[in-house]
């Protein structure tokens, strides 16, 4: 699926990885081999011509604070079971190759995690699990380095968050409670939940300014979110407390990275097993990737891929991808 304002700045982005890739030396040091760092981040030597004007077309490093990586792609998936989905979940890593990639409802145990096959399709794991339900975890082809693993001053035994440096950015990995229904008690812990992810994520921008916040949101922000508005009032999801607190969180700046490239309707990241859902498109668009300020203004693109979906075994989303 091409999006608008996607092809318009390929072209240049290319001819900087084709500058950057004549520019390299066979000989890579090894550690920043397994990183995915560019050849050239590893070699101590004096680069070329070529090289530095890459750095000035492809990449803007240490502009005051700022730190840019060319074409980093970052990616988030509710598997819906990493136990049953680790295959699919590799397949697509081997094709998309994303620097990032955001998982939840993993649903294992760290004991159990699956460290080695990530490993052997080059991707460093950061996990945070529990047997059964929920559970998150980061793959990243660039260094990584865990800074929490719950929201601070929330007393919750659900593992549902991850946050990490990894290369200049923080990324924080979520998955927000479903709710059950808003008659019950988990819509009220759900409510509960997001009120204290609001206060976090303030105080995270003012000390993250390059931020991304993705993952299973549990929540269609507008009517054009889902498929049958009409079918859906009154259910969790689309409530308007749900979707209130999801406008809290961008009136702290940060920006619905899919919304700043598409603005239609139609586009779902989740379809429920039942009623050939996927088939007939009755889906909602509940997983997202929000970018902080400085973050929007360097956004590429923003997809949905639905190939997944129709895999054997599918989870019942698919990823999203932004690419930076």
């Amino acid at each position: 699926m091409a999006l608008p304002h996607e092809d318009c700045r390929r072209s240049e982005t290319e001819i900087c990885e084709a500058l950057l890739r004549a520019a390299q030396r066979p000989a890579m040091d090894e550690e920043y081999a397994s990183s995915g760092l560019p050849r050239m981040a590893a070699q101590g030597h004096k680069r070329s011509r070529i090289a530095k004007r890459v750095d000035r077309a492809g990449r803007r490093t240490r502009e005051g604070s700022r730190e840019h990586h060319t074409n980093m792609k970052i990616a988030t998936w509710n598997v819906n079971s990493l136990r049953v989905r680790l295959p699919q979940v590799l397949r697509w890593l081997d094709t998309h190759r994303p620097d990032v990639l955001a998982l939840q409802e993993t649903k294992t145990e760290d004991r159990n995690f699956p460290v080695a096959e990530f490993e052997a399709a080059g991707y460093s794991a950061a996990f945070c699990g529990q047997p059964t339900y929920n559970g998150v975890a980061l793959l990243s082809r660039l260094p990584m380095e865990v800074f929490a693993t719950a929201l601070p001053d929330f007393d919750d035994p659900q593992k549902r968050v991850l946050l990490a440096r990894v290369g200049a950015l923080a990324v924080l990995n979520l998955y927000v409670p479903n709710g059950q229904s808003i008659e019950s008690d988990k819509f009220r812990y759900k409510l509960e939940w997001l009120a204290q992810l609001n206060l976090w994520v303030k105080a995270l921008l003012d000390k993250y300014p390059q931020l991304v916040i993705l993952g299973d949101f549990n929540i269609a922000p507008e009517d054009r979110d889902v498929h049958d508005p009409q079918a859906w009032v009154g259910q969790v999801l689309v409530s308007e407390p749900e979707r209130t607190a999801f406008r809290q969180l961008l009136k702290h700046g940060l920006r619905d990275s899919f919304r700043l490239h598409q603005d239609g309707g139609g586009f779902y990241s989740w379809w429920d097993y039942r009623a050939a859902g996927f088939s007939r498109n009755q889906g909602m668009r509940i997983d997202h990737i929000l970018l902080s300020p400085a973050l929007a203004e360097d956004s590429l693109a923003t997809v949905i891929d639905r190939e997944p979906r129709g895999w054997e075994r599918p989870s019942d989303h698919v990823p999203v991808i932004t690419s930076l």
